[in-house]
């Protein structure tokens, strides 16, 4: 088996023109001249198959800005390993030069510079491009999409996830598997499905009632006289992550002994390659790569991660295609006898000043965004800060929702979900409700104001942290940690769960959290069926017109020790 890291070779020629410390005066001009398309797509073919994939776009259609993480933290058997590395730690593991086209694309130093200077990312008509290029060259390739794609934006949300439906049938996609996509509403959901002209896969998601499979758990392709098994795993957990009430007749899981059994039966078939396209989460994957056998390549999604490289977990290969359309993956392979005899993989960065929009892509988003122009570009204020959200605690987006329900719902705690999905605005950025609803846009987005004691606030903070932090994969439940806004904590991620959170105060008057005293306590996105408060885009947006620029201290209010 061999593999060759591919990805982005303009980086080493512009790092060779100017050197990491003139990157920040580079204009984007010369970005644009030292990169090009072709550099860009530039890959060496190998064997008969050629898998394209994408995950997590959360209904980004248009190029945007994307911070990714800075901290990540990972547990366990997975501490210090990939996707548990992030800054400096990543570009020295990935010998990535400092200041970089790579290093923009996929860490965090030196963001708002680097940004000045790549531009935007993404863009589902510059992704159309890249696609288009990769079957012109390979017409057999296999397009697999790993979920979250009808959500995350306010075209979306209007639409009830038409927009992209409309934009990944336009692409050609030959599979997908699920997560937020749920959260329409199983009755939505199953009207999408029924117009598909792709399968919907989830070899997890059974009927609740009977126990019984209720979609395709797998479709097998044949490419170049090969046949190639592609097994769905939908996101075992959205029981749990979301509310419950909008899927009752379905139950999901990882039902690792049923993934074993599809590999059987594939096999059985007669399959030449297994491909588990999987919305698990990386370490879940792992864990799951290195128990069920057979499994040739897993393209994981869920927790976002964007790795340059294929980690190998026996003679399985997992591929990790990042969020929000920064990336599509190709993975090229020589299988033969029905067994995988090498592979050449190159994570391909979408620089959205870079490569062509594809003109029908480009005609088809700016139709569906139309009906809603007006209220996507209404201006409700800027921001001097850079908002971003990405990583296991507050991101300043994080902040500035908080920091709203606080004003906005009169109140002493605020609580806002840990979801890894939303743009970045850069500082001197204005701020239209596109930019907030592309961070809140959730069909369960009312703001409820109640009262919760400080023993109970702490128990939600063990349970979320238990969630992110246990040792086993298989109970790490969730997105990152619960936001809060109005209270500091510490939290020592190497202690059991009940023993994690500690230090709570109010950060208003420094007072100790009493365990017995009720607290008023604002939040949004309550997985609990008929929450009543206003929609929290309308909370923010009320918020910064009356602070017109959104100016944010430093948030030290988190104390992590045992990392």
């Amino acid at each position: 088996m061999i593999s060759r890291r591919e990805f982005l070779q303009a980086s080493l020629a512009a790092s060779t023109i100017l050197g990491a410390s003139g990157l920040s005066r580079w204009s984007r001009a010369m970005a644009q001249q030292t990169m090009t398309q072709d550099q860009l797509l530039q890959f060496e073919p190998l064997g008969n198959v050629t898998l394209i994939h994408i995950t997590d776009i959360h209904a980004q259609a248009m190029p945007i800005y994307f911070r990714e993480p800075e901290i990540n933290l990972g547990v366990g058997d997975a501490r210090g390993k990939p996707p548990h590395v992030t800054g400096k730690d990543f570009l020295e593991m990935f010998k990535i030069k400092p200041d970089s086209p790579e290093a923009y694309a996929l860490t965090y130093d030196n963001y708002v510079d680097l940004a000045k200077s790549y531009g935007k990312m993404g863009g589902m008509d510059r992704v159309a491009t890249v696609v288009n290029a990769i079957r012109a060259e390979r017409p057999e390739a296999i397009v697999l999409d790993g979920g979250d794609t009808w959500h995350g934006s306010m075209v979306a949300l209007k639409t009830k996830g038409q927009d992209m439906v409309d934009i990944m049938n336009q692409l050609g996609t030959d599979a997908m598997t699920s997560h937020w996509e749920w959260t329409y509403g199983e009755d939505r959901v199953n009207e999408i499905v029924d117009t598909l002209p792709f399968p919907f896969l989830g070899a997890n998601i059974f009927d609740a009632e009977w126990d019984e499979p209720a979609y395709e758990p797998y479709k097998i392709f044949e490419r170049n006289g090969t046949q190639i098994a592609v097994i769905g795993q939908a996101f075992p957990y959205l029981p749990i992550a979301n509310p419950k009430w909008m899927f009752p007749d379905y139950s999901f899981g990882i039902r690792e002994e049923r993934m074993q059994e599809m590999v059987d039966e594939v096999r059985a078939k007669g399959v030449d390659l297994v491909v588990c396209l999987s919305h698990n989460g990386f370490d879940v994957d792992r864990k799951m790569a290195g128990r069920v056998k057979g499994i040739d390549v897993i393209l994981t999604g869920h927790t976002h991660d964007a790795v340059p490289e294929p980690v190998l977990i026996g003679e399985t290969i997992m591929i990790a295609s990042g969020s929000n359309g920064k990336f599509v993956s190709r993975i090229d392979l020589d299988v033969r006898d029905g067994k995988m005899m090498g592979f050449r993989h190159k994570l391909i960065p979408i620089f959205s000043d870079v490569i062509e929009p594809d003109k029908d892509m480009a005609a088809l988003i700016t139709k569906t965004r139309e009906p809603f122009k007006k209220e996507l570009e209404e201006v409700v204020g800027e921001t001097s800060s850079l908002l971003y959200r990405r990583g296991n605690f507050n991101g300043t987006w994080d902040d500035l929702i908080c920091e709203a329900m606080l004003s906005e719902r009169d109140a002493e705690i605020a609580m806002s979900p840990g979801v890894r999905w939303g743009p970045s605005l850069l500082p001197g950025d204005k701020i239209t409700m596109e930019d907030i609803l592309g961070v809140t846009s959730m069909t369960y987005g009312e703001t409820y104001r109640t009262e919760m004691t400080g023993e109970t606030i702490k128990t939600i903070l063990e349970d979320v942290a238990d969630n992110l932090f246990n040792t086993d994969p298989y109970y790490q439940q969730g997105g990152d940690m619960v936001r809060i806004g109005g209270m500091g904590y510490h939290i020592d991620v190497s202690k059991p769960i009940g023993q994690r959170i500690s230090n709570m105060t109010s950060l208003k008057d420094g007072a100790d959290i009493d365990p017995s005293r009720s607290y008023v306590v604002t939040g949004w996105a309550s997985v609990n069926e008929g929450t009543e408060g206003p929609q929290i885009w309308d909370v923010i947006a009320d918020h910064i017109r009356k602070i017109g620029t959104v100016d944010l201290k430093p948030n030290e209010s988190v104390v992590v020790t045992g990392a």
